[in-house]
């Protein structure tokens, strides 16, 4: 096969998630304690966490399932009993400036992207989330002038495996499914997805016990990214 096109998830396949992730929450608790809530770390772990439940329930399957600002939104509704916008406002900034702050890429991604370009393979970005925290971590990871394509799933109206998401992106970089490779670290959003609609699958940095019982396994698993113009090219 000629590969001419290769499909990135985003979070946790180009950089690592829980750092950012969890700069992101302790930013979101300083900031509550300078509203003048009490939580230790436990209390506004739990406090985050009934807000993303109830969004995870009531919009599942959807870009918004991932917006912390709509997480902190309904915490702070079912602690207060009032909307406190002002609130929800300040912790999903605070979160999202300190977990932009903390990306970094994995090593060798800039290269690969590089040697991608070089030999002529399309480069997209098909990642689940809200598109402007989404264009602001490409933007922060310095990935704008490696890639041709992003393409968010709050563009598609379907988070991955929905496989709009992988035939909505090869159809705008005019490439074929038997052309092309899927590079992602969930199974099953980014390889039962990319399998179903033909594409090639590399899965990468997923966790070790991630089970792959009832699923087709991927093409390669890595244990470097580095690795992967070696896979393909």
């Amino acid at each position: 096969m000629t590969t001419t096109t290769v499909l990135f998830d985003l979070d946790d396949t180009l950089y690592p998630y829980p750092p950012c992730k969890e700069a992101g929450l302790e930013a979101a608790r300083t900031t509550a304690l300078d509203l003048g809530y009490e939580f230790d770390r436990a209390g506004f772990d739990a406090f985050y966490q009934s807000g993303r439940r109830e969004v995870k329930r009531e919009l599942s399957g959807t870009a918004a399932t991932h917006e912390r600002f709509l997480y902190f939104k309904r915490a702070l509704e079912e602690r207060t009993g009032e909307p406190r916008v002002g609130d929800a406002l300040a912790l999903g900034e605070a979160f999202w400036e300190a977990y932009v702050d903390e990306m970094e890429l994995f090593d060798s991604v800039a290269e690969t992207f590089e040697t991608l370009g070089e030999n002529g393979v399309a480069v997209g970005i098909v990642t689940n989330l809200t598109t402007r925290i989404q264009l602001e971590k490409v933007d922060r990871l310095g990935l704008e002038a490696h890639i041709d394509l992003l393409l968010t799933s709050e563009e598609t109206g379907r988070e991955k495996p929905g496989s709009v998401m992988f035939t909505l992106a090869l159809s705008r970089l005019e490439s074929r499914p038997s052309e092309a490779v899927m590079v992602g670290d969930d199974v099953e959003a980014d390889i039962v997805g990319a399998n179903a609609v033909g594409l090639e699958t590399v899965l990468w940095n997923a966790d070790p016990e991630t089970s792959l019982e009832g699923h087709r396994a991927p093409d390669h698993r890595l244990d470097a990214f580095g690795e992967l113009t070696e896979v393909i090219l």
